[in-house]
């Protein structure tokens, strides 16, 4: 099967561009156009790229990009920016239009189905007492977060008017091999072995690794189950803030230090300077239901939390060797 896989060359992508090469489909890696010299030159010289350029300026043709393509696997999007630098209008502009712009050009050269990953972050910031599922209501509290829903909204839309299949993917935090953004913050702190103001919430947070959602993602691309599903997915075992440090610092050859602040004090601290929604993500809870998935698809996560940190270590260390 031709696959179209979109940002290709991110973290995402480069893994959902080797487990569908390993299930024996042939990928065609789509990519913006800019990035590095090499990746470049890999375009120009095979039929396997395709340079898609800047999907919210609606581009001309991607006739070339979509041909004998059976399924796309859209993982191309302004990525969620806890600095508040991207504006409201720039989410909107390559999650939405850009989204829109590809799946009406899906339909345009005949592919059948189209394979959408979105966020938890739809179903809202924090669980209380239960886990999200695919059947809550949409809550996305922040500008990445409703571009995402909205996107879902408008495939939704182009697929009742087109019949165009479509599956949507909310994964929760990703972590593995390559990570950057939080997870790699959050190693850097241990790795440097000062003590955490981390007290013990007890909080419960769904993960996932990058195997398993490439993993996840095949599955979405082949499975006949899986046309028109919503799907919530995680590597199903839940683990706390704290616990996550824990776990890590042997793996980085640390051990986990914590400053005894109890947690009314680091929340009082946290809204005396304007970060309580931070602190809230931090010590909170969000955990992810992905039983809809394993029971539609017969998928299981082929990679336990257990390995995924492993190997998320590994590569720490052989890509950033000892900061302290």
């Amino acid at each position: 099967m031709q696959v179209l896989v979109t940002g290709a060359s991110g973290f995402v992508g480069r893994a959902c561009v080797v487990r569908l090469a390993m299930a024996g489909h042939s990928v065609r890696e789509g990519v913006r156009g800019g990035e590095r010299k090499l990746e470049l030159e890999r375009v120009n010289s095979g039929a396997g790229f395709a340079i898609l350029g800047d999907l919210g300026a609606k581009p001309a043709n991607l006739g070339n990009a979509f041909k004998d393509v059976e399924v796309v696997v859209h993982l191309a999007a302004r990525v969620h920016d806890m600095r508040g630098a991207v504006s409201s209008e720039e989410y909107r502009r390559v999650n939405v239009c850009g989204t829109e712009v590809l799946a009406r050009a899906a339909v345009e050269h005949g592919t059948r189905r189209f394979v959408f990953v979105s966020t938890a972050k739809v179903n809202g910031e924090l669980t209380v007492e239960r886990s999200f599922s695919e059947d809550d209501p949409a809550n996305p509290m922040d500008p990445y977060a409703l571009s995402k829903w909205e996107a879902e909204e408008s495939l939704r839309s182009i697929a009742v008017e087109t019949g165009l299949e479509i599956v949507i993917v909310r994964a929760p935090l990703v972590y593995g091999p390559g990570v950057r953004a939080n997870f790699l913050r959050l190693m850097r702190l241990v790795d440097l072995g000062f003590p955490m103001a981390l007290p013990n919430t007890n909080n419960r947070r769904s993960l996932i690794g990058v195997g398993n959602l490439a993993d996840c993602l095949v599955r979405c691309v082949t499975h006949p189950a899986a046309a028109n599903q919503t799907f919530m997915v995680s590597d199903g075992e839940d683990v706390s803030t704290r616990g996550l440090v824990l776990r890590l610092a042997p793996l980085l050859g640390r051990t986990a230090r914590f400053l005894p602040v109890p947690e009314a004090v680091l929340r009082l601290a946290a809204r005396l300077v304007g970060k309580r929604s931070a602190i809230n993500k931090l010590l909170g809870s969000i955990e992810i239901d992905s039983s809809k998935i394993r029971r539609t698809l017969e998928w299981e996560p082929p990679i336990t939390l257990s390995c995924g940190l492993e190997a998320t270590a590994r590569w720490y260390l052989e890509s950033f060797g000892r900061l302290a």
